[in-house]
């Protein structure tokens, strides 16, 4: 099966440009067919059994470290060519890199990603996806790949937006949600069960001191 949006001007593509140009966010409850979505649940718990996930640090360069009081996600890197189902997925992803240079001029010149597994108990507090030091980052990206996911799982993505408005997203299969990296705070909360996700960010041209 071929990659759902494989044109940039597709018009879910679209409706996200729009949402992230008019509020700077944008949440899609079927991006994906499931069956690939299955596949790279599936591709997550592979790598996760074989010991390829690692605990996630804060900070970026010399200063990362792990710290579990504020996330407690583990993760690895997704480079093109390790998997088929991922790579459906990086090609998908330019196809919307696209779409949101031609519609909002960014200039967004690549896309990193990694999966992301939540053990039963874990979190991650409240921060941008921005470094201090680093402004590369610039649109964020989740997929989200739990199936038959209840509210009462928690794990929600709770998006801190304007005027004070607080907005949950529940991390069900399929699911996609789109913000502004250096505009939207943001926090994981406790999940009461494995939690995975597709995590990314489309980056612009910078200097990187690292």
């Amino acid at each position: 099966m071929r990659a759902m949006h494989t044109s940039p001007e597709h018009p879910l593509l679209s409706t996200i440009v729009d949402d992230l140009a008019t509020r700077g966010w944008s949440q899609q409850a079927l991006f994906l067919p499931l069956e690939l979505v299955g596949a790279l649940a599936a591709e997550c718990r592979r790598r996760h059994a074989e010991g390829e996930l690692n605990p996630a640090g804060v900070g970026r360069g010399a200063a990362q470290e792990v710290r579990e009081a504020i996330r407690g996600d583990q993760i690895q890197w997704i480079d093109p060519g390790q998997a088929e189902p991922c790579d459906r997925y990086l090609e998908l992803m330019d196809n919307l890199r696209q779409a949101i240079n031609q519609g909002l001029f960014l200039g967004l010149e690549d896309f990193e990603c990694h999966f992301a597994l939540y053990p039963p108990g874990a979190f991650y507090r409240r921060h941008l996806d921005r470094f201090r030091d680093d402004d590369r980052r610039m649109v964020s990206v989740v997929l989200y790949l739990n199936e038959c996911w209840q509210p009462e799982d928690g794990g929600q993505l709770r998006m801190f937006l304007a005027d004070d408005v607080e907005h949950d997203v529940q991390p069900e299969a399929c699911s996609l949600v789109v913000f502004l990296s250096g505009e939207v705070p943001h926090e994981v909360l406790p999940a009461n069960r494995e939690r995975l996700s597709l995590t990314g960010w489309f980056r612009r041209r910078g200097n990187d001191p690292f």
